[in-house]
């Protein structure tokens, strides 16, 4: 069943507004002051949205409304796809070629022939870079990518520890709280992949210190990326009403649950269902709505288009992530592919890169990026949807040498944090846009580098909230919503 789960007072309460379940207990206090408790809750509300608030304006201020991360698990190759290098070493330039761009003098190769025919609607960041902390493996670089923070527990295996109520919230997380919805609405939605590198699933996937009631809702079909059509098995009965409740009688049963609710005492109401009452009256109206149900009916769309998209897991997921900000999720996070470090269809190509890369991994993303983007685009709903794709790092300039510890044969490049290239459009961004320039073999920015923290700074401030918000962690220690700065120079 879909349930929107609270955690005891303290966990509920502890937020960016600061509040704990000991402040709600000192309410007699606050009445000394004049405050009555509804007064209270106020008043702290209002310093909460103040803060996420401050030091706001400037390009691209608040211009979101939804975002869609499309996140290229396993790290793919700047080289191969949008950087392309000509003039260098054999074992440095990419095997394929490199192709005329609607930017006059940009290139990208041969595998993005329809990206190349629309980078005039979206910005190209060509200067992403970061310095591990450790081994640059998959999963410390995912958590880094996801939450803007690293952690210091990397075992010499480069693997971490699984996902913990003590982690820093995914960045989906912290936007639905800041910006919570008003529709009956899936608020965050993850698709079709968990955050996975080998046996570590979902670090830096969820809602950590901030409650599980933040966590996203998941959406995991079985099957392989390559595999036609799976997105039409997902199923989705914890969005409908049992056949024998009909909505009337489940709206008496609210009705009657709110009534006994009135007759508590105020302040026993205020400790013990503040935020729980919340949860159940959004579960409610999100069952009897329908609207998240019918959103998932991609057999409602035309064939053409679903083509256009790609008929794999990869492409229908950006075709349901459409639908899904359409009817007013807040969040999607497209994960793809299934592992991060797997062989089959995945961005890290240690081996047989010119291979995979052509016929697997190069193709969806084309189809399903460009699409995905002109159909915003098209619709209207460009302009208020955030369009994020990315990796958590890309791949060492050299083939065939190892720079994190994995064997690489001579047709495949290995982990590089240090250059790689993201996509932004929609909301605010500039079209057309090549910021940041990476040096002749794409190792390093000459220009303008773009941390990750950075850009998560730079979705934050798309949504009118301050990368400077102080939030509060599982031992209400305050910490800085991320350590990064907005990049409003890719903004208009």
């Amino acid at each position: 069943m879909l349930s929107f789960k609270g955690h005891a007072a303290k966990d509920l309460c502890d937020s960016q507004l600061g509040s704990t379940r000991r402040s709600f207990l000192r309410v007699g206090g606050a009445g000394m002051l004049g405050l009555s408790l509804p007064q209270l809750l106020q008043l702290q509300s209002a310093q909460g949205e103040s803060k996420a608030g401050e030091h706001g304006g400037g390009p691209g201020w608040n211009k979101a409304k939804s975002i869609i991360m499309v996140y290229l698990q396993g790290g793919p190759s700047q080289l191969d796809l949008w950087d392309p290098k000509e003039n260098v070493p054999d074992n440095v330039r990419s095997q394929f070629a490199p192709i005329s761009t609607k930017i006059p003098g940009v290139k990208f190769t041969e595998n993005l022939p329809r990206l190349s025919q629309i980078n005039d609607r979206f910005t190209t960041i060509r200067s992403m870079s970061y310095t591990p902390n450790g081994l640059f493996n998959h999963t410390a670089a995912i958590y880094q990518m996801m939450t803007g923070y690293t952690t210091d527990k990397v075992s010499p295996s480069g693997q971490l520890e699984p996902p913990s109520p003590k982690d820093f919230p995914n960045f989906g997380s912290n936007i639905v709280k800041m910006r919570p919805i008003d529709e009956p609405m899936l608020p965050f939605v993850m698709l079709p992949r968990p955050l996975q590198e080998s046996n570590v699933i979902g670090k830096g996937g969820t809602a950590g210190f901030l409650g599980k009631a933040f966590d996203p809702y998941t959406l995991y079909p079985s099957g392989d990326d390559m595999s036609m059509d799976k997105m039409e098995r997902i199923r989705t009965d914890d969005l409908s009403l049992r056949d024998e409740v009909f909505d009337i009688r489940l709206q008496r049963r609210a009705n009657l649950r709110q009534l006994l609710n009135e007759q508590m005492p105020a302040i026993n109401h205020a400790v013990e269902n503040f935020q729980l009452d919340q949860y159940y009256d959004r579960a409610l109206s999100l069952i009897i709505s329908g609207r998240a149900r019918d959103a998932f009916k991609l057999s409602d769309e035309e064939d053409v288009l679903r083509d256009a998209y790609g008929r794999n897991t990869f492409g229908q997921s950006c075709l349901l992530a459409r639908r899904l900000v359409e009817a007013g999720t807040r969040v999607v996070e497209v994960i793809w592919p299934k592992v991060a470090n797997s062989d089959n269809h995945s961005w890290d190509h240690h081996k047989d890169l010119s291979k995979r890369m052509k016929t697997q991994s190069a193709p969806m993303l084309d189809a399903g990026l460009t699409t995905l983007i002109e159909d915003l685009d098209q619709r209207g709903i460009l302009d208020e949807t955030l369009v994020v794709a990315v990796g958590e790092f890309g791949r060492s300039p050299q083939r065939g040498v190892s720079t994190s510890g994995n064997n690489n044969s001579d047709d495949g490049r290995d982990h590089w944090p240090y250059c790689y290239t993201a996509i932004m459009a929609g909301a605010g961004m500039q079209r057309g846009l090549v910021y940041g320039k990476s040096d002749e073999t794409s190792s390093a920015p000459i220009e303008n580098p773009v941390h990750p923290a950075d850009l998560l700074a730079t979705i934050y401030h798309s949504f009118g909230i301050s990368p400077e918000t102080m939030v509060y962690n599982h031992l209400n220690q305050p910490r800085e919503l991320v350590k990064g700065q907005a990049v409003t120079a890719l903004m208009s």
